[in-house]
């Protein structure tokens, strides 16, 4: 059964860093794509970075310059390096992925930006 489990969320103050990361066990993420997505209440699951099996990645213009995607092999674990926070910032952060198209969320870990 695929599992994915976040980690590593908190409050941090603007302008500093907090790294995620989402093990997997079931599925191998460096067979697999891995995208980390966002929500607030209110508002809908909004996509922030995706890492592929090829090692491409890809970000969301919210967060290009100040997040990083990677993966560890060894680990089965993708992380979100998370560099100069903003208050916007501030969400339920996800990790997913697709398994012969099915789809795997993780129970998502919470990020708190404030001073």
């Amino acid at each position: 059964q695929v599992q994915l489990r976040e980690s590593g969320g908190g409050l941090v103050q603007p302008g500093g860093s907090l790294r995620l990361s989402c093990a997997a066990s079931g599925t191998l993420v460096s067979t697999n794509f891995v995208g980390w997505y966002r929500q607030t209440p209110g508002k809908e699951r909004e996509w922030v970075a995706t890492l592929v099996s090829g090692g491409a990645f890809a970000y969301a213009d919210s967060v290009l310059g100040r997040f990083r995607i990677s993966r560890d092999n060894a680990a089965n674990t993708v992380y979100l390096q998370m560099n100069s926070l903003k208050p916007e910032d501030t969400a339920v952060y996800y990790c997913r992925t697709e398994v012969r198209g099915a789809k795997y969320w993780g129970q998502g870990t919470q990020v708190t930006v404030s001073a």
